[in-house]
């Protein structure tokens, strides 16, 4: 098997702040296998949570790193690729990359979309969100019109965690409330912006604003607070940061009512698809969510879709200059082609 690594570059539509810092262009990574004269693609983006870095570089290398691993093994074999890029300590995004481009290039040669190789029904697919990025209440509510003439969304996910603190939130939401439409959802996501106390506060103001759930409320590290904030929170509490895996989903699974699924955290969709099951018979929830990803690994995550309760797969709506075409948005669906492999091109 032949691997071949190479960067592009994507720019926001609207640059993304969030409690950790303002996003407005990224360099991901894309990953291309080939065996027998068929190519499978996948790719991989840049992530940092507190300590935790991946950088497109680190990505890139690690990728490379996995090439020559990777010479003596068939697509075919991913529970023994899999094993192999652990022991090698690959990145976990890079370990994504290469993953979704071996389900590439199995659907490619069995001529079926990935979904339907999994045996999953795309109809069960829900409506995905769109995020609203920490503006000033002007700017939030003409981003959320901007967001929902662009896409017809059914719900939006709010990211909160201010820097002038929980009234500046507040604000923001209390705005964004009043200009989108009553059967608009809405969902929040703190991104480990909150302290305890906010959180609690927090949860049972927006509870009565109608927010749906809280994602992330409180930063990684401090999840021995969790318990406290699972007992007393009104809304639902779902995990990101926190959660990289299945071991934290065991770890996290007495003190939370959801986790959030990311590829890149996790490693690709075998071991989102253990997560899922895992979630499943410890009674959580789960959404998948992403990063700066363009449509090649949003449609990747798209092919689990139907194993999720909710949907943050967005960030190639916002991105200027994707290269790829691939899942489409219909009706605030976020839909998988019937094409075989993961159905992306080149655009």
């Amino acid at each position: 098997m032949h691997l071949q690594v190479e960067t592009f570059t994507v720019k926001k539509r609207f640059p993304l702040t969030i409690s950790r810092g303002t996003t407005a262009e990224t360099t991901n990574v894309w990953v291309r296998v080939e065996q027998e004269g068929i190519e499978g693609w996948g790719e991989a983006s840049p992530f940092g949570i507190g300590d935790h870095r991946q950088t497109t570089e680190a990505i890139a290398q690690s990728a490379q790193q996995a090439a020559a691993l990777l010479e003596p093994f068939h697509p075919l074999e991913r529970q023994s690729i899999e094993s192999a890029l652990i022991e090698a300590g690959i990145l976990s995004a890079a370990r994504t990359a290469i993953e979704c481009a071996l389900y590439d290039w199995m659907g490619k040669r069995a001529g079926l979309p990935v979904w339907k190789l999994l045996g999953l029904n795309r109809a069960r697919i829900v409506p995905t969100s769109v995020t609203v990025g920490i503006n000033p209440p002007e700017v939030a509510r003409e981003r959320t019109r901007d967001w929902l003439n662009l896409t017809q969304a059914k719900s939006l996910k709010i990211k909160l965690g201010n820097l002038a603190g929980i009234e500046a939130d507040q604000a923001m939401i209390q705005a964004i409330r009043e200009e989108a439409p009553a059967e608009v959802v809405l969902r929040v996501d703190a991104n480990g912006g909150w302290s305890l106390d906010d959180a609690l506060l927090m949860c049972e103001w927006l509870q009565k604003l109608g927010v749906e759930y809280v994602e992330q409320p409180l930063a990684r590290g401090q999840e021995e607070h969790l318990p406290i904030l699972y007992k007393a929170s009104p809304l639902p509490i779902f995990v990101d940061e926190s959660c990289f895996d299945s071991q934290d989903v065991l770890r996290l699974s007495d003190r939370v009512h959801g986790i959030n699924i990311k590829l890149m955290k996790c490693g690709g969709l075998t071991e989102a698809i253990r997560m899922v099951m895992l979630a499943r018979s410890l009674g959580l929830q789960v959404m998948y969510g992403c990063y700066s990803d363009s449509v090649l690994a949003i449609s990747a995550a798209a092919q689990i879709a139907p194993l999720a309760d909710h949907l943050d797969l967005d960030s190639h709506l916002n991105l200027l200059n994707d290269p790829f075409v691939g899942a489409e948005l219909i009706e605030g669906r976020l839909l998988p082609k019937d094409e075989p492999g993961l159905g992306v091109k080149k655009r």
